[in-house]
């Protein structure tokens, strides 16, 4: 059965929310799907209709809006940024002393996974066919890193005290401590970019007096697709954009139980008669903001909630907190290359 003419536009363009499921989340744009309407796939049309707004941007996240596309025109653009944007990480460890408790396999595995930041459009991908040597990196295509650090007992420590902190000098080995090394003519290219990890709190391992560690790191360009230490977001995910509507005026107490059964920022309250706070009937509701409610629908007050066929995507840059152990994301097995150098 054809659905009314004037529902059509809606069933088009919205995903409704009722209580038991969702409707409309079919793909229309298709011909003869509508009797009189011809919604086949144009490449003009979708040009026209579809944009993107940026909401948030900033170093470590971004959110945006994309109008017009289907879910799985966004489902791609969520799995792209996961597994296809490169980014440069740690690809070689080349160990020629580690006398911390931590061993060869693990240190190396948590280096690959410490998030750098530097440029990879201005870097290319190694050849994959090349020798695994220690000195096979070029400024075009490589980023070295060093990790040179002893730790010792401080002769100013009171004799009372037992804190670790007070004790001993360089026992918590961060992100901070690596050191880039140019290679070639890095240091004029990167003059005023200094190459370093993306966040300095990392924590790479303790050591206590008499072990040190010291080690060289080669980076590579890669994407997410071949491990997910090149991956340069955390987490993308994407969401319909709600959008709610009233069919009554809501007023009074109702008005403050609507408001309550939404998270905060999504129903506000305004003055409708100019009366004073707390009064029946002095307020009625407002909606506000759409991207603030995760899903919405209220049988009691209003019609369900519905989607626009426009979807907010957020994605951020991924870190790691010094309590969290790097070697934790990404694949069980590390996919870092690992020599043990003796001197």
């Amino acid at each position: 059965m054809a659905a009314p003419r004037k529902n059509v536009e809606e069933i088009r363009n919205r995903v409704i929310l009722e209580e038991f499921g969702l409707k409309n989340v079919h793909t229309t744009d298709f011909p003869g799907n509508y009797p009189g309407l011809d919604d086949s796939w144009d490449m003009h049309q979708f040009q026209k209709n579809f944009r993107i707004d940026i909401v948030h941007l900033d170093e470590s996240s971004m959110e945006f809006d994309m109008v017009g596309i289907d879910a799985s025109i966004a489902n791609a653009f969520r799995r792209i940024l996961l597994a296809e944007v490169p980014t440069m990480a740690v690809e070689k460890v080349f160990i020629y002393n580690n006398t911390s408790i931590v061993q060869d396999e693990v240190l190396a595995h948590r280096l690959g996974l410490i998030p750098i930041k530097a440029d990879p459009r201005l870097f290319e991908f190694k050849n994959a066919g090349q020798e695994s040597a220690e000195d096979d990196g070029s400024e075009i295509d490589t980023i070295q890193l060093q990790l040179k650090i002893k730790c010792s007992r401080n002769p100013n420590a009171s004799k009372e005290s037992s804190d670790p902190r007070e004790l001993y000098r360089n026992h918590m080995v961060y992100s901070r401590d690596l050191k880039w090394i140019p290679l070639g003519n890095q240091a004029d290219v990167f003059a005023d970019f200094s190459i370093r990890p993306v966040h300095d709190d990392i924590l790479i391992a303790q050591l206590r007096p008499g072990q040190e560690l010291d080690i060289v790191m080669h980076c590579v360009k890669g994407i997410g697709r071949d491990h997910a230490k090149f991956s340069p977001v955390a987490t993308a995910s994407y969401r319909l954009l709600p959008e709610i509507t009233l069919l009554e005026v809501v007023e009074g107490e109702k008005a403050e139980l609507l408001k309550h059964c939404f998270s905060r920022g999504v129903i506000d309250l305004e003055d409708v008669r100019g009366k004073k706070s707390g009064q029946s009937g002095e307020q009625s509701t407002r909606y506000m903001q759409p991207r603030s409610s995760p899903t919405c629908g209220s049988k009691e007050f209003g019609e369900a909630g519905k989607g626009s066929r426009s979807f907010h995507i957020h994605c951020g840059i991924y870190w790691y907190p010094a309590s969290r152990c790097a070697g934790y994301r990404g694949h069980p097995g590390s996919h870092v290359q690992m020599s043990n150098v003796s001197q």
